[in-house]
């Protein structure tokens, strides 16, 4: 299975860190952020990995290169000046990631998740989400989960992980340009084909300086 990392984002609410260094770049410790998910990708058993990038991309490729040092290959899907968000990102992306499902991680968290859970999974439906109990900004939650899909309707919500993988049929009426992923997954929830699980681990999502300090705590 391949993997793609999300990392074309600009990073509004991290500014001013962010007008001069991308997100995935912020350092978080002894590494950046990016380098964890591509030292947990690599000890989970995945060689080939996609990022996307956009704004200030060729500081993510100056310093990640081949992936060599990571025991990966990589590659990068250019999306030139203007990010494509999750949905367009993912879309454009297609042609690098094969035929096969592919694993989709957000370049703005950091999270203890087993990816090697994933690297076999054998995907039966669109998609398979990773959800998590809801963290404080973002207390209302997105999906539920029954014991195995996501639904409309439930008792409790759960949070979206931006952990996930994705048959390329998800994507097979969408076409080129800039779009989200949320509408899609809703979507395919109303038709019953979107499974999932919780994750009770460690996760944050490094949206704010003050939770990049969080992460950088935990370290």
């Amino acid at each position: 299975m391949k993997a793609m990392i999300l990392a074309a984002g600009r990073g509004e609410r991290m500014r001013p860190l962010t007008d001069s260094t991308p997100k995935p770049l912020l350092m978080a410790g002894s590494k950046c952020l990016i380098e964890y998910h591509l030292t947990r990708l690599a000890n989970a058993g995945f060689t080939d990995v996609v990022i996307n990038i956009a704004w200030l991309g060729q500081q993510i490729i100056d310093a990640i290169g081949s992936g060599e040092k990571y025991n990966l290959n990589i590659v990068y899907s250019n999306e030139g000046e203007q990010a494509l968000e999750t949905g367009g990102g993912i879309y454009n992306a297609l042609p690098l990631l094969g035929d096969d499902p592919f694993l989709v991680i957000n370049g703005d968290i950091w999270t203890d998740f087993p990816f090697e859970k994933l690297y076999n999974f054998k995907l039966k439906d669109k998609a398979h989400l990773v959800l998590i109990n809801n963290p404080q900004h973002n207390s209302q939650g997105d999906f539920y989960l029954t014991e195995k899909y996501l639904t409309e309707t439930g008792k409790d919500k759960l949070t979206y992980s931006g952990i996930g993988v994705y048959s390329k049929y998800f994507f097979s009426s969408s076409s080129k340009g800039k779009f989200p992923l949320a509408p899609m997954i809703r979507k395919f929830i109303s038709e019953n084909k979107v499974s999932g699980e919780i994750y009770t681990g460690r996760w944050m999502d490094i949206g704010t300086q003050q939770r990049l300090n969080d992460v950088i705590n935990l370290l």
